[in-house]
């Protein structure tokens, strides 16, 4: 795997030869995940106006968005005037259902 950094694409090479010769085993090979790569993918952002629609296309309340995903309908209020930002497993959550749409939560 090529990655930006020459650096991380030497040490990456060396374990891969480390492999071949049977000096690391497999299972420390797979160890090496996508934080040593460096190339964890970028938190996504969403805007208030994008959380609001995201309830409205879902054909939500506030108060049921909160219920489905374990958070306090004051806080939807919140994230939707632009008041908060989403993070963590809210920002996560928000994300898929985006993506794949509400069904995947329920």
């Amino acid at each position: 795997m090529k990655t930006t950094d020459r650096l991380t694409d030497d040490l990456l090479e060396m374990a891969d030869g480390m492999l071949k010769l049977g000096v690391m085993d497999g299972a420390t090979h797979k160890k090496i995940t996508r934080r040593h790569l460096a190339a964890l993918p970028q938190p996504m952002s969403l805007s208030a106006a994008e959380i609001r629609g995201i309830r409205e296309q879902a054909h939500l309340s506030q108060a049921a968005l909160a219920h489905v995903l374990g958070i306090s309908p004051g806080y939807i209020s919140r994230l939707e005037r632009g008041e908060k930002k989403p993070s963590g497993a809210t920002l996560a959550l928000f994300g898929v259902i985006k993506r794949k749409g509400i069904e995947v939560i329920f």
